[in-house]
């Protein structure tokens, strides 16, 4: 059942953070507006836009307040002020570039973890998925990562519209829900045992099962 119209739907700050160049601007207006763009210029400081998100399955609407910030060193200090009170925070990097990689776990996740809540969500976004033949970081390396930080993770390519909604329905289910995790673990173990899936959530309970070089 749908929320009633008179009941505010919960607020949900979302920041993207990364290196310049990685995407995240294009990540946001592919999401929100459904466009691409190859010319899209990089983010100076930070620009805001919001979306209503309604989680697959469960009936809940959560309202995404996102915040593309700027990856360039320059405004590094300035972008700890966007971010210090969000509740959800997307990594982004692109998978051609390992620097960008490195920086999430140097950088960007350690600026997380000192600023923010410790029970604030994290989304880890390998970007740029469809030029996969250029992959310079491993999506075992990347889940790793993941993994180590309790983040979910999504392969995504703004270009092609390939994990894009599902990377922020993941990040929304985690904050209505933390034991979404949790859930998803218990998915899997279940269709191990009977090869029947329990519970229909979305693209990350089961890791997709995918080819990326397929579906990229």
């Amino acid at each position: 059942m749908s929320e009633s119209k008179n009941q505010k739907v919960p607020g949900c700050k979302v920041v993207l953070l990364g290196e310049s160049g990685v995407g995240k601007t294009s990540i946001i207006l592919r999401y929100v507006s459904g466009t691409y763009n190859d010319g899209v210029t990089s983010t100076n400081g930070a620009s805001y836009t919001s979306k209503n998100l309604q989680i697959p399955n469960t009936g809940k609407n959560i309202l995404l307040d996102i915040w593309d910030t700027a990856g360039q060193e320059k405004y590094r200090s300035l972008t700890k002020y966007f971010y210090k009170d969000a509740a959800v925070a997307i990594l982004v990097y692109d998978i051609r570039k390992k620097d960008s990689f490195l920086n999430l776990k140097d950088f960007w996740y350690p600026q997380i973890k000192e600023n923010c809540a410790k029970n604030m969500v994290i989304g880890l976004a390998g970007n740029k998925c469809d030029m996969f033949e250029e992959e310079n970081v491993s999506e075992n390396e990347a889940r790793q990562f993941a993994d180590e930080i309790g983040a979910v993770f999504e392969l995504t390519s703004a270009k092609n519209n390939t994990g894009i909604n599902e990377l922020f329905e993941d990040v929304g289910n985690k904050y209505l829900d933390p034991n979404f995790q949790q859930k998803i673990k218990i998915l899997q173990e279940q269709d191990s045992e009977d090869g029947s899936r329990k519970i229909s959530l979305n693209s990350n309970d089961l890791k997709k099962k995918r080819d990326k070089k397929k579906f990229c």
